[in-house]
């Protein structure tokens, strides 16, 4: 197939999974926003308030970026692993496979959905922040291009661990035991600088929390990291994760049985 042909074939998956999105906006849009708000009013407003100040800037101010960060995390990932194992429970990613479209144009249509959806839930989350912080941007561009990285970054991670399911179980299991433990290790809720030099040294292997220093960097111009190091191991880790996704495609590992 030539690029026309790749180019419909990517719309045409990527338009069936943002369609999905907006289709099912009760179950993909809403309890993240509920989740955020909770977390807002009880970490943000009620401790908070009680703790005072990190790195110079009120509780809320500095824990916001980190809980956007959160929301884009967990819905680009949510979104691709149910997406992608509800395609090969269904029988229909087998129909991909067989067809020529390259392996790809596939990552890059499911990977929209998980694009789209974070996006959108980042975008209402900010402006529900705004109701219990002055919010500013020190640098708008950064904060667009690390949402982007890490919404494609995790939605390859839930294509990843869509494709290793084998029940709906599965695709809870990284979630749980793996994604939720590192996101709150990451930094969204206190600076690493806190931390002993040990534990400061543990936390550099967490990848998370490069995301979120790297767009805390955008908002509040702070950072405890680097941030070209930040986007350098983002970079990174797309690559990888892009690379093995490619690879069990392929091979068609949990999909040809």
């Amino acid at each position: 197939m030539g690029f026309i042909e790749q180019w419909i074939g990517f719309k045409t998956i990527a338009r069936k999974e943002i369609t999905r999105v907006f289709r099912i906006w009760t179950q993909t849009l809403f309890p993240p926003v509920i989740t955020i708000t909770l977390y807002f009013l009880i970490f943000g407003s009620l401790i908070g308030s009680r703790i005072g100040e990190m790195e110079g800037y009120s509780y809320m101010a500095f824990i916001v970026p980190g809980l956007i960060m959160m929301s884009v995390i967990t819905n680009s990932y949510s979104n691709t692993s149910a997406s992608f194992f509800g395609a090969k429970f269904q029988k229909n990613i087998e129909e991909m496979l067989v067809s020529p479209l390259s392996n790809v144009t596939i990552i890059l249509g499911f990977l929209m959905g998980g694009l789209v959806r974070s996006l959108v839930v980042a975008v209402i989350v900010t402006l529900i922040s705004m109701f219990f912080s002055s919010l500013s941007f020190y640098n708008i561009w950064i904060v667009i291009l690390i949402i982007v990285l890490t919404s494609l970054l995790f939605s390859l991670a839930g294509l990843i661990n869509g494709i290793f399911a084998r029940n709906f179980d599965d695709v809870m299991i990284f979630s749980v035991f793996v994604l939720t433990p590192l996101t709150y290790l990451g930094g969204v809720f206190y600076s690493i600088s806190l931390l002993p030099d040990f534990w400061q040294n543990v936390s550099m292997a967490n990848p998370i929390l490069y995301m979120v220093n790297a767009f805390r960097y955008g908002f509040l111009g702070t950072s405890d990291i680097s941030l070209g190091i930040a986007i350098f191991m983002i970079f990174i880790f797309i690559g990888i994760f892009f690379t093995l996704a490619l690879y069990l495609l392929s091979k068609g590992k949990r999909m040809r049985n």
